[in-house]
């Protein structure tokens, strides 16, 4: 039977630097050479996960923000969506950035980001050579509406804020945790996560939810891995995913965990 691997990239086919290794790589592209379809469905935006989509030659849609964003990278694809929020979200999260503790408060959607303090622009983590004043998140700028909004707040304030957010804007946004070093939340439109998403995929790639082994290691997995026909949850998983996934791998992010166990699971 033909799968449909579904991958997480932050802690899960990334390993503690940010990157896809060699062995990751080749098992991935044993299972496509086998037949099997791999989706990446990540909270990150499109700018800072193309590079692995490319990497990993894929062909399939992708999955961005938490399932805000599907899409068939640089095609014109019948199925694709992207699902925002209204931007009034951002401003009162502006507004309040203080008593939230956040350090920076960062609006996207596919092509464009605005983040409110310029010293907190990092090439990296937003896949960009620069930033200018048109990159300023403020209530004249941010014209549109947003498809996800990352805040970042110091390791031990991000359950409370997160708590703070849900109790405040939780009738109209999801929050969620990133996965990774970096303490990220991420925010998008209520209702949206990476099981919404892969309901999109599944139409389009011929697979049937059965068919589904899905990869996590975050509370923003979760959906995805009750989802599938087959969630996995990683060896550095949260305890909360591991509640609901069908299995661990026996290895971490940081030791190939994911290609270990499909090896194991493909027959590869």
């Amino acid at each position: 039977m033909k799968k449909l691997i579904a991958i997480d990239l932050d802690g899960t086919t990334l390993n503690q630097d940010s990157v896809i290794t060699e062995k990751t790589a080749k098992t991935l592209h044993r299972a496509i050479e086998d037949g099997h379809s791999v989706v990446i469905a990540t909270g990150r935006p499109y700018r800072m996960s193309k590079n692995f989509y490319q990497e990993l030659q894929l062909t399939t849609p992708m999955i961005n923000f938490n399932g805000a964003l599907v899409h068939l990278p640089e095609q014109k694809w019948a199925g694709e969506q992207e699902i925002s929020f209204n931007r009034s979200i951002v401003f009162d999260l502006l507004a309040e950035k203080k008593n939230l503790k956040l350090d920076f408060i960062a609006a996207e959607n596919r092509e464009t980001f605005f983040i409110d303090d310029l010293n907190f622009f990092d090439q990296h983590f937003f896949a960009s050579d620069f930033a200018t004043n048109d990159n300023l998140l403020t209530v004249n700028t941010l014209q549109t509406n947003p498809t996800s909004v990352l805040l970042r707040s110091q390791p031990e304030n991000v359950g409370s804020v997160s708590e703070e957010l849900k109790q405040q804007f939780g009738h109209e946004v999801e929050v969620n945790t990133w996965g990774g070093p970096k303490p990220i939340l991420e925010v998008v439109a209520k209702g949206i996560q990476k099981a919404h998403g892969l309901k999109r995929v599944l139409e389009s790639v011929h697979h049937k939810q059965e068919d589904i082994i899905a990869f996590g290691d975050e509370q923003n997995d979760v959906e995805m891995l009750k989802f599938a026909g087959w969630g996995v949850a990683m060896a550095n998983g949260t305890d909360q995913l591991k509640s609901v996934a069908n299995d661990i791998t026996e290895m971490p992010n940081s030791e190939d965990g994911m290609a270990d166990y499909l090896t194991k699971y493909l027959d590869l």
